[in-house]
């Protein structure tokens, strides 16, 4: 998925936050754009504290992954195995709580013990399994003659549950400059990058248009930090 691809798409998960989903943490605050920016009135802090959450969503969709939302809570999420890895949506992975398999289309589950059933690669960011042996099967559902057997999660309809914690403590200093980079393009291209629409007397949703282009080094950072989970 392109940058332009990816950017649409952003823009309408902004849309629909906007319509009253909670945000997750800022990946900015306000005293570093200005220290960033060398600002030291006060005048533009209601701008800024508003644009600050709405960039840092805007980026976390762009970039398919949250950087700092499961650092400190537990992150849930469900594959149905099929494969010889879990890719996991957000890295670099703290811990793993738990995983937890089920036979029964997701009535009941059993959890897996690490080491023993699967182990986490720290490499690829992603859960392993250990005890699970098949063939490989070619689009026929035959296993090819002469083939061999390899460890792979059971294919299973809400098959594995998987709780973990994943993130950065602090924001890679690439990464939070390209943040305030786009803040401060949002700010400074006010009439044609957004436009402020009254939602209620309590908050205010940015448009952002469709056109939107981030210059090259922003665009570049951004691919950088992409995730390339299917």
């Amino acid at each position: 998925m392109g940058l332009r691809s990816r950017l649409l798409h952003a823009l309408r998960a902004r849309y629909v936050k906007d319509k009253g989903i909670n945000m997750g943490l800022p990946l900015v605050t306000r005293a570093e754009y200005k220290a960033y920016m060398g600002i030291s009135s006060n005048s533009s802090d209601t701008a800024i504290d508003a644009l600050i959450p709405k960039v840092s969503e805007l980026v976390k969709t762009i970039c398919r992954r949250t950087f700092i939302d499961y650092v400190d809570d537990a992150k849930i999420e469900y594959s149905e195995g099929g494969t010889d890895a879990i890719e996991l949506s957000e890295y670099p992975v703290i811990s793993v709580a738990s995983v937890e398999y089920s036979t029964d289309f997701g009535a009941t589950y059993t959890t897996l013990t690490e080491y023993t059933n699967y182990v986490l690669s720290k490499a690829t960011n992603s859960i392993k399994p250990i005890i699970f042996d098949t063939f490989p099967l070619d689009y026929h559902g035959y296993a090819p003659y002469g083939s061999s057997k390899t460890k792979v999660f059971p294919e299973a309809t809400n098959g594995y549950i998987i709780t973990y914690t994943a993130g950065y403590t602090e924001i890679p200093a690439d990464l939070k400059l390209c943040i305030l980079d786009i803040l401060a393009y949002y700010i400074k291209n006010d009439s044609s990058v957004h436009t402020h629409k009254n939602v209620n007397p309590n908050s205010m949703q940015i448009e952002y248009l469709s056109n939107t282009h981030f210059p090259a080094h922003i665009k570049r950072i951004l691919d950088l930090y992409t995730a390339s989970y299917n």
